[in-house]
């Protein structure tokens, strides 16, 4: 149900980003400079690698994970971004199997935590973040494009 996204994946890796981007911020992104960063990280690993979730052979759910290295803890923390179920696989606990099969995998390649972040307006997904297990961090993120 569960595989590492390959680059014959990209088109829908692209579609899904562009939904998930008008859901969540009413954004619509350029189409190609979104292509070429999801081929980037398709193809190089230390990027960091897609998920997906397949029913019945169609992708259903995405998620980009990227890396992040703690010296306190001397392991890699994996941030989940651009999580993304298809709005008609919702409320059927595909979530749920997704984050349990990522949180497998991290535990078997010794990360030591798993992280993402969500607006703050969107107490929905945070709601599900939190059935999974996940907690508020005390951290708050600061941020300036370049």
């Amino acid at each position: 149900m569960f595989r590492r996204a390959e680059l014959q994946d990209l088109t829908t890796l692209v579609n899904f980003n562009q939904a998930l981007a008008q859901e969540a911020r009413g954004e619509k992104l350029d189409s190609q400079l979104l292509t070429s960063g999801i081929q980037a990280v398709l193809l190089d690993s230390h990027r960091g690698f897609y998920t997906v979730g397949e029913i019945e052979n169609k992708i259903v759910a995405v998620a980009l994970v990227t890396f992040e290295w703690s010296d306190w803890r001397n392991a890699w923390f994996w941030w989940l971004q651009d999580i993304f179920v298809k709005p008609s696989y919702r409320q059927q606990g595909i979530f749920h199997a997704f984050y349990t099969y990522l949180k497998t995998q991290a535990q078997i390649e010794k990360v030591c935590g798993l992280r993402l972040y969500v607006y703050k307006g969107n107490i929905r997904a945070q709601e599900v973040y939190q059935r999974v297990g996940m907690n508020p961090a005390n951290s708050i993120i600061f941020e300036e494009y370049l």
